[in-house]
């Protein structure tokens, strides 16, 4: 079962800034986040029902640190197409 704790943040950059004001949101979620889950979170804690959601999944980068390798954390990105003139309250930049 989805959850509000899965999604991690609401990605600024300047090209996810254009995509909001054409409607559409880019969130960043764990990797078990589902498109009906997120579905369902919009609606229950927004009140607000995605026309469509595109997902992708993203693996951690491989990086070193004092010669040790490690890895970041992978993670979902779904683009959430909002209804003409939704807005979600808590949204800032």
């Amino acid at each position: 079962m989805a959850d509000i704790t899965d999604i991690k943040s609401i990605v600024y950059t300047e090209k996810t800034i254009e995509l909001q004001e054409n409607g559409v949101i880019v969130v960043q979620t764990s990797t078990r986040m589902t498109k009906n889950g997120l579905k369902e979170v919009f609606k229950e804690y927004f009140g607000v029902t995605p026309m469509k959601v595109n997902s992708l999944r993203q693996s951690g980068k491989v990086k070193r640190f004092k010669g040790k390798v490690g890895a970041r954390p992978d993670f979902k990105k779904f683009y959430v197409t909002l209804p003409e003139g939704a807005e979600i309250a808590n949204l800032s930049a």
